[in-house]
């Protein structure tokens, strides 16, 4: 069993940065691919970024690629998202994610835990 708790979403003006943080409980926490999602208002949610059990392997949305970084800290069971130049369409609930099934990032089934969120608004 996993557990995941999100933090670090606040209000931030159009172009600034957010860095969001997910501390996972388990012993297993190295061993689990990592990742994020976000769902804005009225939309699906959406795949964000992910990362190896090791770090070494990062894969990200093309809406993000560029701007937003992931990154974890084994030895503090946390994974980070670095988010920086944010718009206006970044305004969503970001989702921490663990314990992926299936080679697929991407589908959001394919995630056997969820954080509560951390909300992320950018204003214009």
């Amino acid at each position: 069993q996993v557990q995941l708790v999100e933090s670090g979403g606040e209000l931030v003006q159009v172009g600034g940065s957010l860095r969001l943080s997910c501390a996972a409980s388990g012993r297993t926490f190295s061993m689990q691919t990592m990742g994020w999602f976000r769902q804005a208002p009225g939309k699906e949610r959406e795949f964000v970024a992910a990362i190896s059990r090791s770090g070494d392997s990062t894969y990200y949305a093309d809406s993000v690629k560029g701007r937003f970084t992931i990154s974890r800290d084994n030895a503090k069971n946390t994974v980070y998202l670095k988010m920086n130049s944010l718009k206006p369409e970044d305004t969503a609930v970001y989702y921490c994610v663990a314990g992926k099934r299936g080679n697929s990032h991407s589908y959001d089934t394919n995630w056997g835990y969820w954080g509560q969120g951390t909300q992320v608004t950018v204003s214009s």
